[in-house]
């Protein structure tokens, strides 16, 4: 079955930097265009970025875009979210996914701003 497992969460101050990570099973990884999403705290699912199955195109909302970059491995299943000049507003458990929605997603991994 489809597997999804974060990582790489954590507290940071703003500013500050984290480098998330997913590994990816049960599917055919290298075929799969992925996601991120996020949920703060008392709101709903957001989308952060996407890329194709082969990470030649990158998506991001216009919150992160400049900021996080999705890149991944094929060759090891792996997402990555590469996160800089994080802010408060980033905290959240960030989510990866199959799809932009998130109905496809993993456990989480939580990231909190916080000075």
């Amino acid at each position: 079955q489809v597997q999804l497992v974060e990582s790489g969460g954590g507290l940071v101050q703003p500013g500050g930097s984290l480098r998330l990570s997913c590994t990816a099973s049960g599917f055919t990884f290298s075929r799969s265009p992925m996601s991120w999403v996020r949920q703060a705290p008392g709101k709903g699912l957001e989308w952060v970025s996407s890329i194709n199955s082969g990470g030649g195109s990158t998506y991001y909302t216009n919150s992160v875009n400049g900021r996080f970059t999705i890149s991944r491995d094929n060759a090891k299943n792996t997402l990555y979210l590469q996160m800089n000049s994080l802010k408060l507003e980033d905290t959240a458990v960030y989510y990866c996914a199959k799809d932009p929605k998130g109905a496809y997603r993993g456990q989480g991994t939580q990231v909190t701003v916080s000075s």
